[in-house]
């Protein structure tokens, strides 16, 4: 049993199945060989029979009175191996040689018919044939156009002719084929399967232990698909190996910044409740500098609370409910516009029959990130105006300001935390998050419009 696994498992190997696949197809193209093959060798058993048959003939016709004894003519007959011959020509037909007891002919085949068709219809039809037939050959005379030859023979000695030459045909492409296949599986071996080894080695060893530098793949110098597969291999497994690194580095950043982001907004929290009673007091100078202060604390600890959001792991999957968008937007604006120093003015153009199939306290965070974006772009005031649509199976939502737009530069990164703000200081979180937020709908986030008169962002959710 452990040795029929052990075969089995080396059959399934590619080395095995080349190997296998080469005698397979040579055994193949011998066989389309041997069909021509052996209706040819037919033709040439019968066409030697004629020439003796012929041979015989003349014998006979140079005799006295073109009699033989009758020993003589069994000896011929048994020579050629024939049951009789008859000669013909253009007037007369004359019968040469003949047994005693005529024979019943069961089959005629006339040699001056050649095409590849029927001697192969012909060969496959002798091959088949169980019973001993005998059979009437005809063939034209060399040299004499007018002239034919006719004979009865026994079929079974072409049979078993045929049956030999096909037995060596066999034995000889079995040896040509395992040749053949030796010498086809030994290079495909060395030029392919080899270098495939090493591929699916480095694989293996590169995913096991991918920060060992000795497990990475040494390529060649081969100019063929499998060298540039090395060499693509060793450039993916270097660039791996580094962003693996910068990962690790990231991470343990990462989680270094969320613990002090932890700490700082305890200890800002508690500076905020001092700037509130530092607003009390009568002072005019401490008036001035008291809204400055709380403004500063205030976007510190909004910058420690959002770096505390993008530091979980993973947000928790979307509880998808269908839910009328217009309330949550008039919630976002009393959030957003707390105070009516602004000067922006607020447009709800959501109906109040439009519903949104999503996780309405992520909804919550995504807008609110959006809508604060669109706020803050318009310090000197104007308009954020949100809007929605049904089209093709998607629920679109768009967040329109008549801010300056967005910079060239912070485009590029715009969706990356800590390098896609546009405004100066800012962390680039916000619109990071909702980003995620939304993929995790399976929707998208893009930026439609983005000029001197303003940015129109829009959310594409599945209905």
């Amino acid at each position: 049993m452990i040795y029929f696994r052990k075969l089995l498992q080396a059959f399934r190997s590619l080395s095995a199945r080349l190997l296998l696949l080469t005698v397979i197809f040579v055994m193949l193209a011998e066989v389309l060989i041997f069909v021509p093959s052996i209706a040819n060798f037919r033709v040439n058993y019968l066409i030697k029979k004629t020439e003796f048959s012929h041979l015989a003939s003349l014998a006979v016709l140079a005799a006295p009175d073109k009699m033989v004894s009758k020993e003589l003519k069994e000896e011929l007959l048994f020579r050629v191996g024939a049951r009789s011959v008859v000669f013909r020509s253009a007037n007369s037909s004359m019968l040469m040689l003949t047994e005693d007891m005529p024979a019943t002919i069961d089959a005629s085949f006339d040699l001056s018919d050649r095409s590849p068709y029927k001697l192969i219809g012909d060969a496959i039809e002798a091959l088949t044939v169980a019973e001993n037939r005998i059979i009437r050959v005809m063939t034209p005379i060399e040299n004499e156009p007018t002239s034919s030859l006719e004979m009865v023979i026994d079929e079974a000695p072409l049979i078993s002719a045929m049956l030999e030459f096909s037995w060596n045909i066999f034995r000889l492409s079995l040896v040509i084929s395992l040749l053949t296949a030796i010498l086809v599986y030994l290079a495909l071996h060395w030029m392919m399967v080899r270098p495939m080894g090493r591929l699916s080695a480095s694989m293996i060893a590169f995913r096991r232990s991918p920060e060992d530098i000795t497990a990475g793949i040494n390529a060649s110098s081969r100019k063929d698909e499998i060298g540039i597969a090395e060499r693509e291999l060793e450039i993916m497994q270097t660039r791996l190996r580094f962003a693996l690194k910068q990962k690790e580095h990231l991470a343990a950043l990462g989680t270094a910044v969320t613990k002090i982001s932890h700490d700082l907004r305890n200890i800002l929290s508690t500076s905020h409740i001092v700037s509130d009673g530092l607003a009390q007091v009568d002072d005019p100078h401490v008036q001035r500098v008291v809204p400055r202060l709380v403004n500063s604390i205030d976007r510190a600890i909004e910058l420690c609370t959002q770096t505390l959001k993008y530091g979980k792991a993973e947000e928790r999957e979307p509880k998808r409910e269908k839910f009328p968008l217009a309330p949550l937007v008039d919630e976002i604006e009393a959030s957003v516009i707390i105070s009516d120093a602004l000067e922006i003015r607020w447009i709800n153009e959501v109906s109040n029959s439009f519903l949104v199939n999503a996780d309405k306290e992520q909804m919550y965070r995504v807008l609110m990130n959006m809508c604060r974006n669109a706020v803050e772009a318009q310090s000197d005031g104007g308009v954020v105006c949100i809007s929605s649509e049904l089209k093709q199976g998607l629920s679109i939502i768009r967040i329109k300001d008549e801010g300056p737009g967005i910079p060239p530069r912070a485009k590029e990164h715009l969706f990356e935390p800590f390098a896609g703000s546009v405004k100066s200081g800012g962390t680039g979180l916000g619109l990071s998050i909702a980003r995620e937020l939304v993929v995790a709908h399976g929707g998208i986030i893009q930026v439609e419009q983005s000029d001197e008169n303003g940015t129109c962002f829009a959310i594409q959710l599945p209905n």
